[in-house]
């Protein structure tokens, strides 16, 4: 059966790179990756490509390119979170809690076209803004308004 294999695992910083793989799919089989999240206020914002395994099985975003149909194309190991886009018109995906992760949602769905075929794996994975363990300290001094932020 097709899986997800995300590195760094389970979370890692918004800025850090997120290395994407599928295996367990059939040689030169074709495939449609989605990407999915919501912003702080429930808005949702995807980005998707297609793509075809290798004669192996297995998709390496580092290492195979996009096909033209998606939301970008050609080697963009990093597309799928680049690329998102909001459902709603002239909607920015902004972060006002860095406390809190994004959490994304990632799907492979069999084939091409408009409507996703049957859905093969999901796997979600949390981005966050603070490294374990950093101190978010508000400052306020007369007419200074800022934030401090104190490593472990």
């Amino acid at each position: 059966a097709p899986s997800i294999r995300l590195s760094p695992a389970a979370c890692s910083l918004f800025d850090e790179p997120l290395a994407i793989v599928v295996q367990g799919l059939s040689p030169r089989q074709q495939v449609t990756l989605r990407t999915s999240l919501r912003d702080e206020t429930g808005e949702l914002f995807q980005a998707s490509a297609h793509y075809q395994a290798g004669d192996d099985g297995e998709l390496d975003l580092a290492r195979c390119p996009a096909l033209p149909g998606g939301s970008f194309s050609g080697l963009e190991p990093m597309g799928l979170l680049w690329a998102l886009q909001p459902q709603k018109p002239f909607w920015r995906l902004v972060k006002r809690d860095v406390q809190s992760p994004f959490l994304l949602q990632l799907d492979v769905f069999e084939g091409h076209g408009e409507r996703p075929g049957r859905l093969l794996a999901q796997a979600q994975h949390e981005r966050a803004f603070l490294r374990d363990g950093v101190r978010r300290v508000p400052v306020r001094e007369g007419r200074i308004r800022a934030t401090l932020f104190l490593p472990p």
